[in-house]
């Protein structure tokens, strides 16, 4: 049985494995604009904006996904960074960021 030390442990390293898939799914000039902190923010906000939202009780389709607007979350990122005095970023930006850490969650269901 994991103790929640082991939990948090391997949260942490969850975590950097996917900021280090998003830094290398991220086209060249946005490489330059993203620091790491700004990179695990977003992931924080990611992951509160799905638990917050309901999209993940949300059921799927006959083929078996949900639809997720990646703009919305987007724009929600955007404007959750202001708010948190993170700094202005443009969604379409952060919809680099969005789409990184789906297709490093769908990578991961592959395997």
């Amino acid at each position: 049985m994991a103790t929640f030390e082991d939990e948090l442990l391997q949260d942490a390293e969850d975590d950097a494995r996917t900021v280090e898939y998003i830094k290398n799914y991220l086209p060249q000039e946005l490489k330059e604009r993203f620091s790491e902190e700004e990179l695990y923010y977003f992931l924080d906000a990611l992951v509160e904006y799905y638990t917050e939202s309901g999209i993940l009780e949300t059921e799927p389709d006959a083929e078996g996904f949900i639809d997720i607007d990646v703009e919305a979350i987007a724009q929600h990122l955007a404007k959750q960074a202001k708010k948190d005095k993170m700094g202005e970023f443009s969604p379409e930006d952060l919809r680099w960021i969005v789409e990184g850490e789906m297709e490093y969650g769908e990578n991961l269901e592959e395997e």
